[in-house]
């Protein structure tokens, strides 16, 4: 009793203002913002121990996987029943979804009825629970009118914690809110529905997905927000739902996309996380809930628990003679007589002290005006904290997306349900107040669901729906790209056929087969300074390189690249090589090097007929080229005419040699076994070194570097006609000579019809050079990305990316560059990149969009790969075979950007 007395004489000091009074006596109640920060970082923590295979078990955010994996973007329709089962009772629903066009929104229209749960089925059997769930379903379906012959999907809202394994699979993990059925604990309640439908019989019903009513929240709001990502209940009890990055969540196999996460956040604080926010009206609840220890954050958050926690700080501050002058009623010391219902009436706007005074009369308590001001305080501090605390939670949650996409502001959209946040005339404004003050940079929408859960449920299956028609189409439109092992071998086959025909003497051929005449890989010994122009693509590159000879290789190289801009590409050859001489003057100039007389070597990557290794006739332009008067000369002398009219400098051209020639021959210096050389670039070619023997095709003539001065006429022709086994140079006797192939032909005769794709023949057809180079067009980097905007475009019209939307960008020719391929092939990081290249492209994506614009890319640029692949068999095994060999060892030497760059 002294205690009693002195506590009610310090409070008697602050009678005059009785919020005073109740502040002090509820001070751990009220939380700041920094306490509530440190609340949202150790929510965050959870979440990530929730979301680890490692850590998940011990975990109090179970962070379930819901194997929803997309929001609504209103092109879903259909009809579909629902059933949504979470309180005292259920309801059974049609739901029509309506597709939107153009201007008009989709829509949805429900017909539903409520069936109520007698309460001997919340704790009795659970068989017997469903039995009632299935009964009323067919109920339901002749008072409707609803056919019983025709199969009906349906979405069955399931509000309790289950650990879900797919889409339709849901394992009971524990009942919560006075359900106790026995026997569903651990099964799977989707199929315990299935059994129970077919127990009561005369019904086609599918049960294609069940999903929590957070989830149905969110997918409901989001059919009329697409910026709707979060899903939050705060009534009977709470939950949040949000789009969480595929690759952090390890219970579910896959790194791509996003998948909604159910936190099940009413357990936070069941592994003593909120210990120090724990009040004894917390610990009094809890004790006296069905489920001590469990679900610590909703007992402080949910409207089961809120008017317990005022009536127990009331009936604490009467018996401490705080309020009614000491008098303590026989209701209020009874449990659930102050209920939620009238903590919103008592915070009511106009009317709250005038209904607190009425509530507390009904409690047989006879309150003065200070007792009604004080005991509204009250509700005001639970209820307040309970939206801090829902508050923290989501700020923990809006954080975590925010990181994930590495966003510096944030612009999403909550879908809110719940008796709660609906009836309580305060708690949403004080709700998005906190949230708005934690997280500034975050532009948070809040919008109050429509029938929830059950709308929710129809369009996560109706979203399932759609995902799994697009997915068919887009498998469809993709199918072309993807070559079976036995189009792989006809591949090889024709390519093998290619080159064999190349090589002889009469006949057409796709594959041209230019002898290079160079007849030796190095052998190491190798030394001097030698200058190197590089043309092949839209850069021009000279080099000057210093081969050392000694104990370690050693080699020094100094360049400078030089842009051929489009008009000199387009332009005469004499524009063309005038531009190349000025570029090898002003490096000739940057090297101090204009009066040395060097050996020079021309990599010229363009089909060239040799009949020396220092003269090449240029048979075609290829990657963009068109410049005139070119085809059919020899590009040796026009660069020499080019240096001649400059008349700065003097060069010793001493051989020209294709890209790929000079790729094998720089890693043969390398490794002595490298004899082949692949381009995989802006274009692709590829050569090898090929048995004399087999060199059918042209005479062979000698070049400068093997010419003696003054040797008699006629001797020449008795080196012989290119036919013999061998020739010698110097004492070697010589048997092999590098062949560039160029295989970006094979094709041009029809031989790969049947593997290109109606996408491949547009790409074609708009190129500059229709009908020639198939095979490089479906290989090589000019042309990967090209083929890739072709496939988007189909895509799109057909409604499949980007809604449908047609932007001039995705309609411009060579938008779509192909080193995009190989940053979006790359991506690991929730798609950002997949997703900040497209909006640079003015193409508006969703995360859907990034996973299939990546796929397309994937599989046009696998594609690629193995068509290369299968010609590098067809090479190899000639050269085995060439060689008489069971297995042959050798080296690739490989450049190009697009080996280089891409990932795979």
């Amino acid at each position: 009793m002294l205690a009693v007395h002195l506590v009610s004489f310090f409070f008697s000091k602050l009678q005059e203002d009785p919020t005073k009074k109740v502040d002090r006596f509820l001070y751990a109640m009220r939380l700041h913002d920094d306490q509530l920060r440190d609340i949202s970082a150790r929510f965050q923590a959870d979440m990530k121990k929730g979301l680890s295979s490692e850590s998940n078990v011990a975990a109090a955010l179970k962070m379930l996987p819901t194997h929803v994996r997309s929001t609504p973007d209103g092109s879903e329709k259909g009809q579909f029943l629902a059933l949504d089962l979470g309180g005292s009772r259920f309801k059974v629903l049609q739901v029509k979804v309506r597709e939107g066009m153009g201007i008009r929104r989709g829509g949805v229209e429900m017909e539903e009825k409520i069936y109520p749960i007698p309460k001997e089925l919340l704790i009795g059997r659970g068989t017997e629970l469903f039995d009632h769930v299935s009964e009323s379903l067919k109920d339901f379906l002749h008072e409707k009118n609803i056919s019983l012959e025709k199969k009906h999907p349906l979405a069955f809202t399931f509000s309790f914690p289950c650990e879900q394994s797919t889409l339709d699979q849901g394992l009971l993990l524990n009942w919560s809110k006075n359900y106790r059925a026995r026997g569903l604990q651990g099964k799977n309640v989707v199929q315990a529905l299935r059994e129970a439908i077919d127990r009561t019989g005369g019904m086609d019903v599918e049960v294609l997905a069940m999903v929590n009513d957070t989830v149905a929240t969110m997918m409901t709001c989001g059919f009329d927000d697409q910026y709707c990502e979060i899903g939050l209940i705060i009534g009977t009890g709470t939950n949040a739902c949000y789009m969480e990055e595929l690759r952090h969540v390890d219970l579910v196999e896959g790194d791509e996309g996003r998948m909604c996460v159910n936190t099940e956040w009413g357990a936070f604080g069941d592994d003593g996380a909120l210990n120090d926010y724990i009040t004894e009206f917390d610990r009094d609840v809890d004790a006296a809930s069905n489920n001590p220890g469990k679900q610590i954050f909703e007992k402080m958050v949910s409207g089961m628990y809120l008017g317990e926690l005022v009536r127990l700080v009331v009936l604490k501050m009467a018996k401490l003679g705080l309020l009614f002058d000491g008098h303590v009623s026989t209701a209020l010391r009874t449990k659930g007589k102050i209920t939620t219902a009238h903590i919103a009436a008592m915070e009511q706007y106009k009317n709250g002290l005038k209904n607190t005074r009425n509530i507390l009369m009904e409690l047989d308590l006879t309150p003065s005006s200070d007792d009604c001001v004080a005991v509204q305080h009250v509700s005001t501090i639970v209820s307040f904290r309970s939206s801090n605390l829902v508050a923290a939670g989501l700020a923990a949650i809006l954080s975590r997306i925010k990181q994930n996409r590495n966003l510096r502001t944030l612009r999403i959209t909550v879908g809110v349900d719940g008796t709660v946040y609906k009836t309580h005339p305060q708690y949403p404004k004080r709700l998005h107040k906190v949230v708005r003050r934690l997280l500034p940079e975050c532009h948070v929408r809040f919008v109050l669901s429509d029938s929830g859960s059950s709308k929710g449920a129809a369009l996560v299956t109706a979203v399932a729906q759609r995902l799994a028609s697009q997915r068919q189409q887009v498998d469809e439109t993709l199918s072309p790209f993807i070559l079976s092992q036995e189009q792989l071998q006809l591949v090889k086959a024709r390519m093998r056929a290619g080159l064999e025909a190349g090589l002889k003497n009469k006949g057409p051929s796709a594959i041209k087969m230019l002898p290079s005449f160079v007849y030796n890989t190095p052998d190491g010994t190798e030394h001097g300074k030698y200058l190197a122009l590089d043309l092949g693509g839209t850069n021009f590159r000279a080099l000057l390189v210093n081969f050392k000879k000694g104990l370690q290789q050693n080699t020094r190289v100094y360049h400078k690249i030089y842009t051929i801009p489009l008009e000199i590409m387009q332009g005469t050859g004499e524009e063309l090589f005038d531009h190349i001489a000025q570029c090898v003057s002003d490096f000739l100039d940057y090297m101090g090097m204009k009066k040395a007389h060097l050996p020079a070597g021309f990599t010229f990557s363009f089909p060239c007929e040799q009949t020396a290794i220092d003269t090449g006739t240029l048979v075609s332009w290829t990657k963009g080229f068109k410049a005139t008067d070119c085809e059919g000369h020899d590009v040796v002398s026009m660069l020499r005419e080019a240096i001649q009219r400059r008349n700065e400098f003097d060069l010793d051209i001493v051989a020209v040699v294709n890209d790929t020639v000079g790729t094998m021959m720089s890693c043969a210096y390398e490794d002595p076994q490298c004899e082949i050389g692949l381009i995989a670039g802006t274009g692709t070619n590829v050569c090898y070194m090929e048995e004399l023997k087999n060199i059918k095709k042209t005479e062979q003539k000698k070049g400068k570097t093997d010419r003696e001065e003054g040797m008699p006429e006629g001797e020449e022709d008795k080196q012989g006609d290119g036919t013999e086994a061998e020739k010698k140079e110097g004492d070697a006797v010589i048997q092999k000579m590098c062949i560039n192939t160029e295989w970006g032909g094979l094709g041009d005769d029809g031989s790969l019809d049947d593997i290109i794709t109606p996408y491949d023949i547009e790409v074609n057809q708009n190129s500059i050079n229709p009908g020639k180079q198939r095979f490089e067009k479906l290989a090589s980097g000019m042309y990967l990305g090209e083929v890739v905007r072709q496939v988007l475009l189909d895509l799109t019209r057909g409604g499949l990316l980007f809604r449908g939307h047609v932007t001039e960008a995705l309609k411009t020719p060579g938008i779509f560059e192909t080193k995009y391929l190989s940053q979006i092939e790359s991506d690991r990081l929730a798609l950002l990149q997949v997703r900040s290249i497209l909006q640079q492209l003015g193409l508006d994506s969703t995360c859907d969009d990034s996973i299939i614009v990546k796929e397309v890319c994937g599989a046009v640029s696998r594609r690629a790969a193995q068509l290369c692949g299968a010609g590098m068999a067809a090479l190899v095994d000639k050269i085995r075979e060439n060689r008489g060999l069971d297995h042959l060892n050798i080296t690739v030497g490989v450049d190009g950007a697009l080996y280089k760059l891409h990932p795979q």
